[in-house]
């Protein structure tokens, strides 16, 4: 069993992430209102917090995790590295459904960041909202077969 060490959300393309300790998961708006966060395949998307400190090694320095402009944050538990698995945090179920490719705004950021996060869905996962409700830090997060 994991953990959720973070949760972000922007309001607007481009904006700066911002993290919260708490939030509502909708399948309407995702991740408290997140201007990605529209009903469809991509309602919020998850990395892996191992995952990222690789990344950081690999580029030698420590990059904070909202660089990579993921709404959660997950530790403690290996993420799905396929489609169709179930995401539970608290209440919560989200459906991975694809890998997350990263773009060059990554190296807009940080110079390489876009080829260490394209190996091994190091990009993390993009999910839709089967159960929506609150998160909050700390939540315990499984990862299940779909049904």
């Amino acid at each position: 069993m994991g953990r959720l060490t973070g949760i972000a959300h922007r309001d607007t393309k481009r904006a700066p992430m911002e993290t919260l300790e708490q939030a509502q998961v909708s399948d309407q708006t995702g991740v408290a209102q997140d201007s990605r966060g529209k009903p469809g395949d991509r309602t919020v998307t998850v990395i892996s917090a191992r995952t990222w400190r690789e990344v950081c090694a690999e580029l030698g320095q420590e990059i904070p995790w909202t660089t990579r402009r993921a709404n959660l944050l997950v530790d403690e538990i290996d993420l799905p590295k396929s489609a169709g698995q179930i995401i539970e945090i608290g209440d919560v179920r989200l459906k991975v459904i694809v890998e997350v490719a990263p773009c060059s705004r990554m190296d807009e950021q940080v110079e390489g960041l876009t080829n260490a996060l394209k190996p091994d869905w190091r990009g993390g996962v993009a999910c839709t909202v089967l159960q929506g409700g609150s998160i909050s830090i700390g939540d315990a997060v499984t990862v299940v077969e779909a049904d």
